[in-house]
């Protein structure tokens, strides 16, 4: 009981939020529910598989119990246990598994598909879940390297000159990944696998003229890539290799703005063994402001869009008034002197 209440009753006041008409009373070791039918049995469902979780060993968080209710929501029938209970890796006691039914599917479709483009907001776990498959892939010895490779662009900054070398001025562009390394397998083994080639980090500008062989390959920030970048690093795919692409096209840093993320939608869209996961607020796993806050960007971008269309649905309309008046704007024309 104290686990599915969790510290200080987090997780039922969790519960509490997400079926506000619902009261839960809890005393020693039984819970009554007052509400309605539909209401309560919800509810019941849902400590039912945080219960299941705490049997299988599984831990969980506030996140997790928000994640249940809603997948829940959308179909009764689901198994919130059973579909996040699937580690995997597991570091350091840490287990690293989906958390939303979107990841769920993200996950599946790598072991399903030999080039996957996980494509959603910021926080959705796209990289950090590609990289724990690559970890898995490895550990498991289905390749024989993992290549980690990201676009070097700033983020709307002009870092300048950097010193020292060639390394040292790439690697914050790459630190993020090194981190995610860190979190997923023992640190002191990491900088051997990197010296001996095991693991690659490099930016995106040293895959051109290599062939990818065994190898699962991640590239991040896959948005700020252009058209030509994005087509020379799918072309770089080997025999036994893997290659999962992850961006947010609603965050590009490009000064041009074409990126190659979004192009790429349109081009390979029909193509078998490539699939597109698109990851939604949904899927944040992040602190729950996060997922407002992209709920609200996207909204921000929608009204803009809306605007612009209607702005040039009115140019246009403007454009055959005149062109039907054969070019007159309704000025009188002045009359020359003769």
């Amino acid at each position: 009981m104290v686990r599915l209440l969790g510290p200080q009753d987090r997780f039922l006041s969790t519960i509490e939020k997400q079926y506000p008409r619902v009261s839960v009373h809890v005393r020693g070791n039984e819970i009554t529910l007052t509400g309605s039918e539909a209401d309560t049995e919800a509810v019941r469902r849902l400590i039912e598989e945080l219960q299941l979780m705490i049997r299988n060993g599984q831990y969980f968080g506030e996140a997790d119990v928000t994640t249940s209710a809603r997948m829940l929501g959308i179909d009764s029938t689901q198994s919130p246990s059973e579909l996040l209970g699937q580690a995997i890796l597991t570091s350091r006691g840490k287990s690293i598994r989906p958390k939303t039914l979107g990841q769920k599917e993200y996950v599946d479709a790598i072991d399903e598909n030999t080039i996957v483009f996980g494509i959603g907001p910021a926080g959705t776990g796209k990289t950090y879940l590609a990289m724990a498959k690559a970890v898995q892939a490895l550990q498991r010895k289905e390749v024989e390297r993992i290549i980690l490779t990201r676009p070097a662009v700033e983020a709307g900054e002009r870092l300048g000159f950097l010193p020292g070398t060639l390394t040292d001025k790439i690697d914050p562009y790459l630190r993020p990944l090194y981190d995610a390394l860190n979190e997923m397998m023992d640190p002191e083994l990491v900088p051997k696998l990197l010296a001996a080639g095991t693991i690659e980090v490099a930016p995106l500008a040293y895959m051109r003229g290599r062939t990818l062989n065994s190898s699962f390959v991640v590239l991040d920030e896959a948005q700020n890539t252009t058209p030509e970048q994005m087509k020379m690093f799918l072309t770089r795919l080997g025999f036994g290799s893997r290659m999962v692409v992850t961006g947010d096209i609603t965050q590009v840093d490009l000064p041009a703005g074409a990126s190659g993320l979004r192009l790429v939608t349109r081009v390979l869209d029909n193509i078998d063994d490539i699939h597109f996961s698109r990851l939604t607020s949904a899927d944040v796993v992040r602190h729950s402001l996060v997922g407002r806050i992209v709920d609200a960007y996207t909204e921000y971008d929608a009204q803009k869009q809306a605007q612009r269309y209607e702005s040039e649905q009115a140019r246009e309309f403007a454009n055959r008034a005149e062109r039907r008046n054969g070019g007159h704007t309704g000025r009188p024309l002045k009359r020359r002197s003769s």
